[in-house]
């Protein structure tokens, strides 16, 4: 039979169209009535089918007997994990108990409303997840500029004359904080009608291949460009606010910061020439309409909340925010910047620390960069008990090494996961879910970041295997269990609670959030293949929610760190360490959580590290060679793939590889197995001042170890 469902594995959420029995899918291709991923489909989605089918994915619930995991009931699974974290909290606080949450978790919108309830019960200052290794700078920069995390802008693509990308590669990622399913067409159709694309990245990826013009940066050094930028526009008095200058402040505290730093001041940081500088401010200003865009390589860097901040503020300054064919605000179906503000979330700011380097909480949780110290450094508020909900931070956080150390140490582990992967190898307890087909979907976080307004919710098509439970059943099952072992008011509580979610399921909740979102629209109004709610539109300063409803451009905590700035301009070039690592993705790859499908791993070896000619022609190695790469925290060696898409002096290597390890059960992740670039990344050095992890233009050292034939 025929029915139509969301892919689940990415930020595009493209509408598929399955063949199945009920049991099994005979087909997986992309649902060309879908009015916004029209038809579009990438590699990634046949992965569903592989995950249904994966003769590694967990069950069953399993509990840790005499050092083997073996299979138990959900009863016995969810008491015993209740009964221990219930003790660990009386004996050693609350925040003895620590909470992950990984990037799968985002595309789920039951499993993310019910970890905010698990983590209202928990109650600890110990909640981590990927964000602070990927969005946490943009999220931080719109908190203080606009007053919600959730308010993010993204490229109005299908009006803009000039898109300026920074450090975004969405031909691989489909889209990030910016969901446009078939991005390669739409990037075409962007050019066919004389719109320009400029690219600035270290490597030439695929989409600046694709770009009329591609610009080389040094990694890292974003905030160098942007003010560089910013400076020659004030300086030509090419600054045009127009309507938003009626409701912003701080424009006359930003010129003055940019001023300090003219393009020939950060001309030889940035890697880029004054006048290059100079000239693509000019074009940007000057074009009709225009939308500076960045993503991962401008957030997982030591400065990223300021190169968040700075091209927020060029278009501000440009008067290209909240424009037709600028930077726009979403119209979601299901208002999530309301909602984030009815529950707490819109953000926060360093109203609590971490125990051992003093970190900044945002939003409520704390940078992953100090997860490891948290749990392997002894004393009051240590890190005992561990959840981790759909996450691998094994591989995914930096020093990667440690933190495997860590989880060994643990008092007490689970993990809701459907593998025994990297991380999930050391608990004590699995809880397996639901996945992809087996579920109900609505794009719950996806939607409110889309290029067009949309709404689509899909029922689940596939009777799961085993004996699984949705995340919403095993995060609220989990959290009245953890009540009523608290006994007194908790056994009431959990009574309660008990009573409202054998009725309340997530469908009924969304359902509630559409009749209040912007649309007031129902479930049914949805239909098979989702609905069109029309192009982005102006919602300024309505939609404000800062305390006196004005942008805030010149934040104080920003304005404060680019004192940062000025101290890196002074510093030497590091010789011990002379090369900068940055990572990269692939198609056919989701981090580290699609490796075990055999149909998207098979092929060439994808886990290489990319060395320009020069490089390696210098240290003497060769494609099909090998290189150990050292940074201060470790090394590693990896198979080298000589390639000029990227500027002299760096390399790059995917993340989310290094599988085969003792106690994992990942068939075929093991057999491409690859290094992880997290075993040399380091947790000590981040962005100071939103705690981000500094994962893109890494210092390190290389050298050849097998020069082999050119292959």
């Amino acid at each position: 039979m025929l029915g139509y469902a969301t892919c689940s594995l990415c930020e595009a959420s493209c509408g598929l169209e399955v063949e199945h029995d009920g049991q099994n899918v005979e087909s997986i291709r992309g649902d060309s009535h879908d009015p916004f991923s029209r038809g579009h489909l990438c590699p990634k989605a046949l992965g569903l089918k592989d995950i249904h089918e994966d003769p590694n994915r967990v069950l069953y619930p399993m509990k840790r007997v005499d050092g083997r995991l073996v299979r138990t009931t959900w009863e016995d699974a969810l008491s015993l994990v209740a009964r221990r974290f219930a003790e660990i909290q009386r004996r050693h606080g609350k925040d003895a108990i620590g909470m992950y949450g990984g990037n799968p978790l985002g595309h789920s919108y039951a499993g993310t409303l019910g970890f905010v309830l698990f983590h209202a019960v928990v109650g600890s200052k110990n909640r981590y997840s990927a964000t602070s290794v990927d969005a946490l700078p943009r999220l931080f920069a719109t908190y203080h500029l606009y007053g919600n995390q959730a308010l993010l802008p993204v490229p109005d693509l299908a009006r803009t004359d000039y898109l300026l990308m920074l450090g975004a590669n969405p031909m691989v990622s489909n889209g990030s904080i910016m969901t446009a399913p078939g991005i390669k067409q739409r990037i075409r159709e962007l050019r066919g009608r004389g719109a320009k694309l400029v690219v600035v990245d270290p490597r030439r990826t695929e989409t600046a291949a694709e770009a009329d013009e591609h610009v080389f940066i040094r990694p890292g050094s974003d905030a160098f460009f942007l003010l560089g930028m910013l400076s020659a526009i004030f300086e030509a008095g090419l600054e045009k606010p127009g309507r938003l200058a009626e409701f912003t402040d701080g424009l006359a505290e930003l010129r003055s910061v940019a001023r300090r730093f003219p393009p020939e001041r950060v001309a030889a940081a940035c890697g880029i020439p004054a006048e290059k500088i100079r000239q693509l401010a000019a074009d940007f200003a000057s074009a009709e309409r225009a939308a500076c865009y960045g993503r991962l390589g401008t957030s997982t860097q030591r400065f990223g909340a300021l190169a968040s901040w700075l091209f927020e503020a060029l278009n501000v300054v440009t008067g290209n925010l909240d424009r037709e064919g600028g930077m726009m605000f979403n119209t979601p179906a299901v208002d999530l910047a309301s909602l984030a503000a009815m529950i707490g979330l819109k953000g926060s700011y360093a109203k609590f620390r971490s125990r051992v380097r003093k970190l900044p909480e945002f939003a409520q949780e704390l940078p992953v960069a100090a997860f490891a110290e948290e749990m392997d450094t002894p004393g009051e508020g240590q890190i005992r008990g561990l959840i981790t909900v759909a996450g691998n931070p094994a591989l995914s956080l930096p020093n990667g090494p440690r933190v495997d150390q860590a989880l060994e140490s643990l008092d007490f582990m689970v993990s809701v996961d459907i593998y025994i992967n990297e991380t999930s190898r050391h608990a004590d307890v699995i809880l397996p879910t639901t996945f992809g087909l087996e579920r109900d979907d609505y794009p719950l976080l996806a939607s409110s970041m889309g290029v067009r307004n949309y709404a689509r919710y899909a029922s689940a098509l596939l009777t799961p295997k085993g004996d699984l439970k949705s995340d919403w059943d095993v995060l609220t099952g989990l959290s009245a269990q953890i009540l009523e072992a608290r006994g007194g008011a908790g056994s009431v509580a959990a009574k309660v609670m008990r009573g409202l979610f054998s009725v309340l399921k997530p469908k009924h909740v969304l359902g509630l959030l559409l009749r209040l979102g912007h649309h007031k629209l129902k479930l049914e109004d949805l239909g098979e293949h989702g609905i069109d709610l029309g192009p982005l539109e102006q919602r300024l300063p309505r939609a404000l929610q800062t305390p006196n409803k004005r942008i805030d451009l010149a934040p104080t905590a920003l304005v404060a760190d680019v004192a940062r700035l000025d101290r890196e301009l002074a510093e030497r070039v590091n010789t011990e360490r002379p090369y900068s690592l940055i990572g990269r993705r692939n198609l056919r790859s989701n981090n580290s959580w699609m490796h075990n499908s055999e149909r998207l791993v098979k092929g060439r070896e994808r886990c290489t590290l990319l060395v320009h000619p020069v490089d390696a022609a210098q240290i003497g190695v060769v494609s099909g060679g090998k290189a150990r790469i050292s940074s201060r925290v470790g090394s590693i060696e990896v198979q080298v793939e000589v390639s000029d898409e990227l500027m002299p002096g760096v390399v790059s290597l995917p993340h989310g590889y290094g599988h085969g390890r003792k106690g994992a059960r990942l068939d075929v992740a093991a057999r491409y197995a690859g290094v992880s670039i997290n075993e040399i990344t380091d947790d000590q050095v981040i962005d100071e001042l939103a705690g981000t992890s500094h994962l893109n233009g890494i210092p390190v050292s290389l050298e050849a170890i097998a020069p082999t034939k050119s292959a």
